[in-house]
């Protein structure tokens, strides 16, 4: 089912939005970094359901367990297995859509695909599998702090929700500005309307999307392989696979389509003792290479898929029908996406060190 990702540090998640639990297999840590329960769970309360005013209701703490692949603290360079229990999950609120298929959901396609489907909330289709890549992605961070490049900082932000865009300087955001507000924007005076709006198409029975974008500093030169593990093609391939993302985009994105060669090219020059480039139009990657400038992409997001209206679709029977939804859903991902991108650029980033350090040991350019 396409549940594992990456080459030498190596995922695989499994379990279903409302059966037993979730969780993730890793494969490819190394030995003798620390790691604890609790060292994944803060990364999980930031992803995790009932968080805040503008988030699904759905209450559950996400408690981590590792079952697997640590002992007196340490990991022992074996599979790495972390589990979380579902535990306030309702799975009777989805009884009439074991008959219909909602619509711009996964729904139908499943069906088609493979014969059966889970409809309890959407099975493997839910935002509730990304639970295996945030654990995950925390043991990859501890493994890039360890080991490669421990002033790294990885930092997505929310961008635009509907129409409302945040002004963020990507050069002096920080976590902790990012971190104090629910809506996991760097721009202050863009909270507010972001709430408010959230609020307003809850209150409609609708949704609303948007988009994170991430800025990713003191990454280190030689990243990424040239043809098809292109470091920014490998950040596509991580950012699509989250749920409801429509779109990417890396530096200049689509408006450098819009600029000539001399307006879009960055001059190299040097400073202090090192290849620098004057402008970063390139987002921190040419030809699929890290340069050493700090990576900058946007991911986009769609509506919630789930709204309280009544819709058109068709039952298992391939007959005519409505559906409104039920259940306890987000009005808009966003603020909940902001971890799971993280995470995803995480996990990018420390099978390429890892298979940087393969190619050439501890070699730097």
């Amino acid at each position: 089912m396409g549940s594992t990702f990456g080459h030498l540090f190596r995922l695989s998640t499994f379990g279903e939005s409302h059966g037993g639990g979730v969780g993730v297999v890793v494969d490819g840590c190394p030995p003798l970094i620390p790691l604890t329960e609790a060292d994944i769970q803060v990364d999980l309360d930031r992803r995790r359901p009932g968080q805040s005013e503008v988030t699904t209701p759905r209450n559950e703490a996400d408690e981590a367990e590792i079952l697997s692949g640590t002992f007196e603290g340490l990991t022992l360079g074996s599979p790495i297995a972390v589990l979380v229990r579902n535990k306030d999950h309702r799975p009777e609120a989805y009884s009439e859509m074991s008959e219909k298929f909602r619509p711009s959901h996964a729904d139908y396609t499943y069906q088609a695909k493979y014969g059966i489907r889970n409809w309890q909330g959407g099975g493997r289709s839910s935002a509730r599998e990304t639970i295996g890549r945030v654990a995950a992605a925390a043991i990859a961070k501890k493994v890039i702090a360890a080991h490669f490049a421990p002033t790294l900082e990885i930092l997505p932000y929310v961008e635009s929700i509907g129409a409302l865009k945040a002004k963020v300087d990507t050069a002096t955001v920080t976590r902790e500005m990012i971190e104090s507000n629910i809506i996991r924007t760097g721009d202050p005076e863009s909270v507010g309307p972001m709430i408010d709006l959230i609020k307003q198409v809850r209150g409609e029975g609708n949704s609303v999307g948007g988009v994170v974008a991430c800025v990713i500093r003191n990454v280190p030169v030689g990243l990424g392989m040239p043809v098809f593990d292109r470091l920014e093609a490998d950040l596509a391939k991580a950012m699509l696979s989250l749920p409801a993302t429509k779109g990417f985009e890396i530096g200049s994105g689509f408006a450098g389509t819009e600029m000539t060669g001399r307006e879009h090219n960055d001059a190299f020059r040097m400073q202090e003792g090192r290849v620098r480039t004057v402008t970063n139009r390139s987002g921190g990657v040419q030809g699929g290479i890290s340069n050493g400038e700090d990576l900058f992409f946007r991911v986009a997001f769609k509506p919630t898929a789930t709204i309280m209206t009544a819709q058109d679709t068709v039952t298992t029977s391939y007959e005519e029908t409505e559906l409104k939804g039920r259940g306890r859903h987000d009005a808009c991902v966003l603020p909940r996406a902001v971890p799971m991108v993280e995470a995803m650029a995480a996990l990018v980033l420390v099978d390429h060190l890892l298979r940087q350090r393969a190619l050439r040991g501890d070699q730097t350019p």
